[in-house]
């Protein structure tokens, strides 16, 4: 297992793996709910949605796949990064996502279309982590470069 992550209400639990598949576990069971394939390499972040609906995972193929959890099924692929993907979050509205690779980039992605809204550049080695803040106007991401930088990204 590289990434989990827990559904808002607390039942679910997303894994991603080396096999490239995304696993949907209930937590008061620890029974297996579902596989989620698409990716074509490693899984490295997973991500709910504030509303527990949707997932996002980064992986090694260089896309952010959402999926929709109740039924399993990929709604959409987000292209652009030109490396692996290393985090992904989303916004609290649930609205942007962000991912941070190994490109050196943070890009910002309009969840509901899947069109990237912004390409954030400035650090000098890959970006293995991105969060945003409660308010949803700042994200943070932190580098290999041992900089964390705030950008601005209010709407």
């Amino acid at each position: 297992m590289l990434s989990v992550s827990f559904s808002p209400d607390g039942q679910t639990l997303a894994s991603g793996s080396y096999d490239k598949t995304v696993r949907l576990w209930d937590v008061p069971t620890g029974r297996e709910l579902r596989q989620l394939t698409g990716h074509t390499n490693s899984l490295l972040s997973v991500s709910f949605s504030p509303d527990g609906q949707t997932l996002a995972s980064g992986s090694y193929d260089k896309t952010v796949r959402l999926w929709d959890v109740p039924t399993g099924r990929e709604l959409r692929q987000l292209t652009g990064h030109t490396n692996s993907l290393l985090s992904v979050s989303f916004s609290p509205d649930g609205q942007t996502l962000a991912s941070g690779s190994y490109d050196k980039t943070v890009r910002l992605w309009d969840v509901p279309n899947g069109r990237e809204l912004r390409q954030l550049k400035g650090h000098t080695l890959l970006v293995n982590s991105v969060s945003f803040s409660p308010d949803g106007q700042t994200l943070a991401s932190g580098s290999w470069d041992g900089v964390v930088r705030l950008w601005r990204v209010g709407f």
